[in-house]
């Protein structure tokens, strides 16, 4: 079974296990594995070295700091890191050197984890599959010849490879769940304002979050206690008290009512994907859960996106064009037209749209759906049909997206495997700020199944 951050950092506090050692095995499996999943930009192993030696000499001194120090992680290549370039997977920022470290990273280090790396990812964020990249396309760990998703895709592929313990993401529209989904590990996208995205280069500043990619829900929570809490600097987060993500998942779990949106969420499903969520929902039945249908008004106007998109490139589209993926600078260009007034317009809508669903949500504890309505498609098919690659990334976004315009807390858990082989993922929605409620369900589903036990046997 992949290598659990808990029982790790067990071994390492007793001093078992060398943080030098980990760190090594790490750096290790990325170069065995890169050119085959293509999932790291920037291999820092000098560095990472460097901190995995002072994590030990503290550690050994018993100035212990938390269950991430000397755990090897990684970040999406959209995250800062002081003095190591942040590509966001183009060529336009092929140069970009940051002089200061991303919210997310500082507070990483604070808690002792190990940078080994970035993953590499869809250029800018901008879609979800990880195929548009300076640095050539993200493959999957289960099947190197389909799509690892995105646009968090290399993060994805690194922790289901096993050869980085977890990583950073980023959630737009569904760029942290999607990929989890697609490479059998948990991706979790916290509240809204929950974790600080200063430092990160944004997509759209209304729907970014940031959030973990993990080997187990456990892990996921370890990484997301390390990163929560309010930022000042940051004018989207919010000033919320941070509960005990970790406590949490061995709290009783009630008897929650939990909504199952059937429409838009369950059309159209590969029946493979329909028949493992279905399999799924049964499992949360008997672990108590009180099954609701529920309906849902599906928010599909992306035009606040595209806006919010266009205000960040403007500039560099005005000065070197040429330095864009196509695809990506087609999409970027979509929000061109979007004016300041309409701008206002749909952020006034979009709070109240938050504020409607909340109160809608008041009759359920959690919403469970299918993450993605298909598995992985297949890397020739899309590079062989352009035409595919836009339809096929919004289906697979499909239900991810709801909860970044809702700015509610959501978790992918893997759920099954197709005949094929590639995975299948169940996502849990919450409530506003109560990422513990998530955390607690989708670890009690993970106890109750095997999926999670499963490993990829790269070849």
């Amino acid at each position: 079974m992949r290598a659990s951050i808990i029982e790790l950092s067990g071994s390492l506090r007793k001093r078992k296990l060398s943080p030098v050692e980990l760190v090594r095995d790490c750096l290790t499996g990325i170069q065995s594995l890169g050119s085959r999943l293509n999932a790291f930009i920037t291999v820092i192993a000098e560095s990472a070295l460097e901190e995995a030696r002072q994590a030990e000499a503290e550690i050994q001194r018993g100035d212990w700091r938390g269950p991430l120090h000397g755990i090897p992680l990684a970040l999406k290549d959209i995250v800062d890191t002081a003095g190591v370039r942040t590509t966001a997977a183009s060529a336009l920022f092929k140069d970009r050197i940051p002089s200061a470290d991303a919210e997310v990273a500082r507070r990483l280090r604070i808690a002792g984890a190990v940078i080994v790396g970035k993953n590499n990812l869809h250029e800018f964020a901008y879609g979800g599959s990880s195929l548009v990249s300076a640095y050539g396309p993200v493959r999957n760990p289960w099947n190197p010849s389909f799509i690892a998703g995105g646009s968090s895709g290399g993060s994805a592929a690194a922790v289901g490879a096993g050869i980085c313990l977890g990583a950073i993401g980023t959630d737009t529209a569904g760029s942290i769940r999607e990929p989890a989904a697609l490479c059998a590990v948990v991706g979790l996208k916290p509240t809204y304002g929950r974790v600080s995205v200063r430092g990160v280069i944004p997509l759209s500043l209304s729907f970014d979050h940031v959030g973990p990619i993990a080997p187990s829900v456990e892990d996921s929570a370890v990484v997301l206690q390390a990163i929560a809490g309010h930022d000042p600097s940051d004018p989207g987060s919010v000033e919320k008290a941070v509960p005990d993500y970790i406590g949490a998942l061995r709290q009783r779990l009630p008897h929650w009512k939990i909504g199952i949106p059937r429409g838009c969420f369950y059309d159209d499903l590969d029946p493979e994907v329909g028949a493992a969520v279905e399999q799924a929902i049964s499992v949360l039945k008997e672990l108590g859960g009180q099954l609701q249908e529920i309906e849902l008004s599906v928010p599909t106007d992306r035009r606040l996106q595209s806006a919010e998109s266009w205000a960040y490139h403007a500039a560099f589209v005005a000065r070197s064009p040429e330095l864009y993926q196509p695809e990506t600078l087609r999409r970027i260009r979509s929000g061109e037209k979007v004016t300041a007034a309409e701008i206002e317009r749909l952020r006034r809508e979009l709070a109240k749209i938050r504020q409607d669903t909340e109160r809608i949500l008041g009759q359920v504890e959690v919403l469970v759906t299918p993450t993605t309505p298909i598995p992985a498609p297949e890397i020739d098919e899309l590079t062989a049909n352009p035409d595919l690659l836009r339809p096929r990334e919004l289906l697979l976004l499909r239900n991810t997206r709801p909860a970044n315009v809702w700015g509610l807390p959501a978790i992918s858990v893997p759920c099954g495997f197709t005949k094929a082989g590639l995975p299948i993922g169940l996502q849990i929605v919450g409530r506003a700020w109560e990422e513990t409620t998530v955390l607690r369900l989708a670890y009690a589903y993970e106890q109750a199944t095997e999926w999670h036990k499963r490993e990829p046997r790269i070849q």
